[in-house]
């Protein structure tokens, strides 16, 4: 069936040591409902705790961009050794020879500085437009985390129900067995007594043969399903895990006319408050933009204490300080277009922005009618699947009868049993798919958070 191929090519690389249901030398055993795994998977998934790191990583930047506007305070020192102080030359004028240049030394041997410099920001446009993109940039780093956490809860709760439909599978393949395995020792003696051909025999035993073998192909998927599941929960595969929910737990209701009455639902959709959140963004790059028009403000002050002498060791008894305070304003007068063009750049992302958002809507609203004719008709598929397995049942008892009253011939019980078996893949497949739709309704229509 197709969705045990998957699973398959999905895990086929990975080493099977034992199934699922065994205890590992470890011993770490876990019984979860599937709101257990997904809550696991919150927690282990390494794709989810990276998300909820990056969340706290735009704390920090928020930060960040909050400390440039503070004051800044940074420190210098140096420290000069002339091996040759630097010479200049005066004008021999100065004296007495005059049309002449006279070499003169400048200086003394050891310098040292020692300074103090602040900055604060009075106004500056950008810093503020910052301030409030950094906050923006955390409502998005928010967002991310919740579109994964939605993305592990629904590859956890599909692979949850792949198990359970597994399960229901071997279940349906030891009912089908034990009856068939009954009819092979009915034909089988009854060859001894001479009443039915050995060819009815080698047919029903070929049957059950093929019937055996496909059970223990499903019950090989069941432990890569097992594998599948703590993959998406980031469960180490070596730990043991049984489930604690049922098939019958699970609720598969036609309720989907109440959820067309919804017709704001998009604004549940994470996908769409993301895409807010980005308009958001070109909103705040284009006020960015504008404020490179402004001008910018700061205050500076700055302490200096200078230490010179010839010798080392008196350097630093004499200092020679210094010390200002001020304003320095800058104006943009003229960028040769740049600046307009920006903003123009910034305009056209944020128009593109409001046009990705009408697309959404309309995108979330489509994907939302499909889901609902996808689970509705897998409701329906379930419920033929269902009537046909029960008339299966029946035809197939039906021929058993007719068989042992010697109206019926063994051909026909053959048929009527590949019949049933038919209508079993086709009712496990019809389960799976139902639970998958129900699963793609409910994050259609945003109630998967």
């Amino acid at each position: 069936m197709k969705y045990l191929f998957f699973t398959a090519t999905f895990l086929g690389a990975i080493a099977l040591k034992s199934y699922a249901q065994e205890t590992p030398p470890n011993n770490q055993t876990f019984n979860f409902s599937v709101q257990d795994c997904v809550n696991y998977a919150y927690e282990h998934q390494n794709t989810v705790v990276n998300a909820g790191l990056d969340v706290k990583s735009a704390e920090y930047k928020i930060k960040e961009t909050t400390g440039t506007g503070l004051p800044q305070v940074n420190g210098s020192a140096s420290f000069t050794d002339y091996l040759k102080i630097p010479t200049s030359l005066l004008p021999g004028e100065f004296f007495g020879a005059p049309g002449t240049f006279i070499p003169v030394k400048f200086g003394v041997k050891y310098n040292s500085n020692l300074g103090l410099s602040l900055t604060q920001k009075i106004f500056d446009g950008s810093y503020f437009v910052g301030l409030k993109a950094s906050k923006t940039y955390k409502e998005l780093s928010e967002r991310s985390y919740t579109r994964t956490k939605i993305a592990a809860n629904i590859a956890v709760t599909k692979a949850y129900y792949q198990v359970l439909v597994s399960d229901e599978q071997i279940k349906l393949y030891d009912a089908n067995i034990a009856q068939l395995k009954q009819q092979v020792d009915q034909t089988v003696a009854q060859n001894k007594q001479g009443f039915v051909e050995l060819i009815d025999v080698d047919r029903i035993t070929v049957q059950y043969n093929n019937l055996v073998t496909n059970r223990e192909n499903v019950v090989r998927s069941l432990a890569l399903n097992y594998q599948m599941l703590k993959f998406q929960m980031g469960m180490p595969i070596e730990f043991s895990l049984t489930l604690k929910d049922k098939l019958v737990d699970i609720k598969l209701d036609n309720n989907v006319a109440e959820l067309g009455t919804d017709t704001a639902f998009y604004h549940k959709r994470i996908e769409y408050a993301l895409q807010e959140t980005d308009k958001k963004v070109n909103e705040l790059l284009l006020q960015n933009k504008k404020a490179a028009y402004l001008p910018t403000l700061n205050f500076n002050g700055n302490y200096a204490a200078s230490y010179q002498d010839n010798s080392f060791g008196n350097l630093y008894k004499n200092s020679f300080p210094s010390s200002y305070i001020g304003l320095s304003l800058n104006v943009p007068i003229f960028s040769s277009g740049q600046r307009s063009n920006q903003v123009k750049e910034a305009k056209i992302s944020l128009m593109q922005s409001q046009n990705n958002l009408v697309d959404l809507k309309n995108s979330l609203n489509l994907n939302a009618r499909v889901a609902s004719v996808a689970y509705i008709n897998g409701l329906q598929s379930l419920n033929n699947q269902k009537a046909n397995r029960e008339l299966a049942q029946e035809v197939l008892r039906v021929s058993k009868i007719k068989y042992q009253q010697g109206v019926g011939s063994s051909i026909e019980v053959t048929q009527a049993q590949t019949a049933l078996e038919d209508a079993d893949n086709k009712y496990i497949q019809g389960l799976y798919d139902a639970l998958v739709s129900k699963v793609d309704l409910d994050q259609a229509y945003g109630r998967i958070q």
